[in-house]
């Protein structure tokens, strides 16, 4: 198989570190090519400057577009014309060196190897027809010439590797960042929809679900106006502006109006007496300031249950309690209605909702119930102690 040759297969980008060898050796080339045509004289001069000249249109073209089988072609002429040099006077054998890296970028190993043997035996012939013969220096030389240039490029085709396995592992990294960031933010853009879900079920479903009720009572009332019927619409029309301050609130996400007019025991027991008429609030325990976020879930959680009573208990009684404790807020909603067995009703937003709204608080929430029994709803929330 014709494996590349350990340059040929690492295209320098620019800037890279063999961007600037090959510079390096282009410039070396023609110092090492000046100082040939100053001792070889006249003879020298038309074929050294067009080797120059030759060289130069190569390493132009190079530049702008990648190596193809015209490199080849050049590199043919360039050691042709080396070779005329080479004979015309031995001090052109310094230029074997930078012809070496060109041999192991331009070609592959199969040609590139044997190439390089060559050209070091042409220098290592031209030497020993020269003054003296052969010596052993002058086999040195070239030898020790080629070896460097090889392990030269080996060295760094070795480099190259370990640094592309480098990149790879940074770009991989990279990758998986960039993957974690779009996780947490779709968890973070699911968590806030599940937010808006629970807000808008509790707020303005149940403000609906409260006009709803207070709708219907009024309509098998008498009269519209100064009786039973004008006053329930009196209510409607309360319960309608609370919640289109609920929603208001709740898109700027500040306090519910409920809890700026009042502190959180006075709110619920104002919440209680309008979701359910003739339920009972007690408090339990002294009163202290909580938490905006542990407020607002107590007061969510006593409008969804007793909500919940309105819809489906058919109770005759029920019972909001807030109990302060020394390091924790107990609230239990309790109804003697119909009752369910719990696992069974599905569907319902609300309890869900309800659970992950105390949870995140560190708190726990507990449904008891069963068919004919009512229904206790009771939920603890750490708080800290006084």
């Amino acid at each position: 198989m014709n494996h590349p040759g350990p340059l040929t297969a690492h295209p320098p980008a620019a800037g890279s570190p063999l961007r600037l060898v090959r510079y390096a050796l282009h410039g070396a080339f023609y110092v090492l090519l000046g100082v040939g045509l100053a001792t070889a004289g006249l003879p020298a001069l038309a074929p050294g400057l067009l080797l120059g000249l030759v060289y130069g249109l190569g390493v132009a073209r190079e530049r702008r577009r990648p190596a193809g089988s015209w490199a080849r072609a050049w590199l043919a002429a360039v050691t042709a014309l080396w070779l005329l040099l080479l004979l015309l006077d031995r001090s052109f054998g310094y230029l074997t060196f930078p012809l070496f890296f060109l041999f192991l970028h331009l070609l592959p190993v199969r040609w590139a190897h044997p190439a390089i043997a060559a050209a070091t035996g042409a220098v290592i012939a031209v030497q020993a027809a020269g003054p003296g013969g052969l010596t052993t220096a002058k086999v040195i030389g070239p030898v020790a010439g080629a070896g460097v240039a090889i392990l030269t490029a080996y060295g760094y085709a070795a480099l190259y590797r370990e640094s592309s396995r480098r990149q790879l592992l940074i770009d991989d990294l990279m990758r998986t960042r960039d993957e974690l960031a779009a996780a947490q933010r779709e968890a973070g853009r699911l968590a806030e929809r599940q937010r808006l879900a629970r807000e808008i079920h509790d707020t303005l479903a149940q403000g609906l679900s409260s006009i709803v009720l207070l709708a219907r009572a009024g309509e098998g009332a008498e009269g519209a106006e100064g009786g039973p019927a004008g006053e329930r619409l009196r209510e409607i029309g309360r319960t309608a502006a609370d919640n289109l301050a609920e929603a208001r609130r709740f898109v700027a996400d500040l306090t519910p109006p409920a809890l700026e007019r009042a502190p959180l025991p006075e709110a619920l027991r104002r919440v209680t007496e309008r979701t359910l008429p003739g339920a009972a609030f007690r408090l339990d325990g002294d009163p202290r300031p909580l938490p905006v976020r542990t407020e607002v879930a107590l007061l969510r959680l006593t409008q969804e249950a007793l909500a919940n009573v309105a819809r489906h208990a058919r109770a005759e009684h029920a019972a909001v309690t807030l109990a302060f404790h020394r390091d924790q807020i107990t609230l239990d909603v309790y109804d003697d209605g119909v009752g369910f067995t719990p696992g069974t009703v599905t569907g319902r937003f609300g309890l869900h909702g309800m659970r992950e709204r105390i949870a995140e608080l560190g708190g726990t929430l507990s449904v008891e119930s069963a068919p004919g029994e009512g229904t206790a709803v009771a939920a603890v929330l750490p708080v800290g102690a006084p």
